[in-house]
């Protein structure tokens, strides 16, 4: 397997053929016309509203019904995302010998339940502290196995020359869920209730098993005399793949420097926002919601400005300008109209180019590694990735409680930078319009 570098002189010397032959071949089928895809693309378009919804409910309903302080707001984030860290090797060992469409259509009906089971606790008065930390903890570790799943079941439902278009067309409904899923959970909860809002994010999840069920396309598994014995040899050889490869590697450490300073800037943002700003339920959530519209244009712009300024300028500059707009908010002063616009605002250009960021980086993720070590490689990258946000989350917090909400959020918001800064001094920056295979 070579490194990204490598992959990327090796089909610069053979341009020419490439796209000669690439002209001569007929243009891939739309993947509206499979059946297969459409009940993919439906069901994690289901799957990401539920969770984009719980993402808010959770929190709202511990700062807004439970008068949750900073610390434990940190504490219940990290509780949520602690399963990265703790599953997701395992899973990507595992996945890589599943069929994806079983752990997708499982990981929905345990959501379900979990989301639905906490709706009922609520109606009855019964949905504390502890009981959100037991549902955000359940809800995290079966999102690690169905996240992982879908990753590999696009590999295993389209071909390769399809797999910016699909990841672009999966990302964007994934921008629909981030306009109404943060919207719909803030304005349950602050209209109606706590238990109604979790209900709905259940119902989604109901939706997803529904859909993913329909797939019938048999996944090729690899034979059983090729897959390692042991569960720890399988890691292993995950990890020292994606540490051997360049741009994978770089993935990993730019993916941590974000996904930590994220986490702990979301911690202090769903405080400063009622609290600083004094925005109501519904306010907060539709200045969450406004990620979405963002995200849509970006996942459009990612089928169309990598191949023409190069991936790796398309990363370094949309990571640049998405992470840097939230170092805007801390100078917002009270919850007049200009305070909502300007938050509207951070989001949607936070949205556009961490979209961006998101579609370039899984289509060179896809790219560069082999089919068996597809589930493998996508564990790696988001245990490396995003195994820091429980840490981060609790940082938040504690930021919040010793330095106060506006400085914490700066601090925080500018750790959000390094991401780019690290692609930028990498190899990763000068990949050029044609991905490196693997």
């Amino acid at each position: 397997m070579p490194n990204a570098s490598s992959a990327s002189s090796t089909s610069s010397g053979s341009g020419a053929s490439s796209a000669e032959s690439a002209a001569q071949r007929p243009s891939p089928p739309s993947l509206w016309r499979d059946g297969d895809f459409r009940s993919l693309w439906v069901g994690q378009t289901a799957s990401q509203f539920g969770e984009h919804a719980s993402l808010v409910i959770l929190p709202l309903f511990a700062v807004l019904t439970l008068d949750a302080g900073a610390g434990e707001l940190g504490v219940l984030r990290a509780v949520g995302q602690a399963p990265i860290l703790l599953l997701s090797l395992f899973v990507g060992a595992w996945v890589d010998n599943w069929r994806a469409r079983t752990v997708m259509v499982l990981t929905d009906a345990g959501r379900t339940v979990a989301l639905g089971a906490a709706a009922v606790a609520g109606l009855f008065g019964w949905l504390g502290l502890p009981a959100l930390f037991v549902v955000a903890f359940a809800v995290g570790a079966l999102s690690v196995f169905f996240d992982v799943a879908y990753q590999t079941s696009l590999v295993r439902l389209v071909g390769r020359d399809q797999l910016v278009r699909g990841n672009s067309m999966l990302e964007g409904s994934r921008s629909a869920a981030q306009i109404g899923g943060p919207a719909l959970g803030g304005t349950l909860v602050s209209l109606l209730s706590a238990p109604i809002a979790a209900a709905s994010s259940a119902l989604f999840f109901a939706l997803s098993f529904l859909s993913i069920r329909r797939i019938r396309r048999t996944e090729t598994m690899p034979e059983r005399s090729k897959r390692p014995a042991r569960v720890w040899r399988r890691i292993h050889e995950g990890l020292r793949f994606v540490i051997g490869d360049t741009s994978l590697r770089t993935v990993c450490l730019a993916s941590a420097a974000f996904q930590f300073s994220f986490a702990a800037m979301m911690t202090v943002y769903l405080l400063f926002l009622p609290r600083e700003l004094h925005l109501s339920g519904t306010a907060v959530g539709l200045s969450l919601a406004a990620t979405g519209p963002g995200a849509l244009l970006g996942a459009v712009l990612a089928a169309r400005l990598p191949h023409r300024f190069g991936h790796g300028t398309v990363l370094v500059g949309a990571a640049l300008l998405g992470d840097g707009a939230f170092l805007l908010v801390p100078a917002l002063h009270g919850s007049s109209a200009v305070t909502v616009a300007v938050l509207l605002a951070v989001s949607f250009v936070f949205g556009t180019g961490s979209q961006l960021v998101n579609v370039t980086v899984m289509a060179v993720r896809q790219a560069v590694t082999p089919y068996d070590m597809q589930a493998r490689a996508a564990a790696t990258i988001t245990f490396v990735g995003m195994g820091l946000t429980p840490l981060g989350s609790l940082l938040g917090g504690f930021l919040a409680e010793d330095w106060g909400l506006r400085t914490g959020l700066l601090v925080t918001a500018a750790g959000m930078t390094l991401s780019p800064a690290v692609m930028a001094l990498s190899p990763l920056a000068r990949l050029g319009r044609t991905l490196p295979h693997g």
